[in-house]
């Protein structure tokens, strides 16, 4: 599974206005919500937040994946939020968040699940794919970054 899969570009959010984690968490399920004419809000974000608050998922610096699993949700969707200024998140580095990956899965759905994070870790192990993300001046750009490195993470594999 990769990004492309389960998000598109009105699925990415360009200059989070959020200051915090929580106005963060807010404002990138209320966008999930609206793309996917979704009325899930407040298990999503209840999702989102219990899961948070088991350790902070900004785990990379500059990058927060905050993720969870619910039945309010057809099947495994992403949400990106970027950030000029960054997030006050709590990331275990202590940094402002730059970069969300939200994502969001059916609780029988794990394998796709876990293969979708593992899949992101490894685009940021990519040295300039955060890099060009950030310096997108809209979601269409940071979806064709996704893409170009998702191409080169592909080719990369051994086949």
């Amino acid at each position: 599974m990769i990004l492309q899969d389960v998000l598109n570009p009105e699925s990415i959010l360009i200059d989070l206005k959020s200051c915090n984690k929580d106005e963060a968490f807010n404002e990138l399920v209320t966008h999930y919500c609206k793309v996917n004419k979704s009325s899930a809000y407040s298990e999503i974000f209840d999702t989102i937040l219990k899961r948070e608050e088991k350790m902070s998922t900004g785990i990379h610096k500059g990058i927060a994946f905050p993720h969870g699993k619910t039945d309010a949700v057809d099947k495994v969707r992403s949400v990106i939020g970027i950030s000029k200024k960054g997030v006050n998140y709590d990331a275990l580095d202590g940094e402002p968040v730059h970069i969300l990956f939200m994502v969001i899965s059916p609780m029988e759905e794990s394998n796709e699940y876990l293969r979708l994070l593992k899949h992101i870790a490894n685009l940021l192990e990519i040295s300039q794919f955060q890099n060009e993300l950030r310096s997108q001046a809209d979601a269409i750009g940071v979806y064709n970054v996704i893409c170009k490195y998702e191409k080169t993470l592909t080719a990369k594999k051994p086949k």
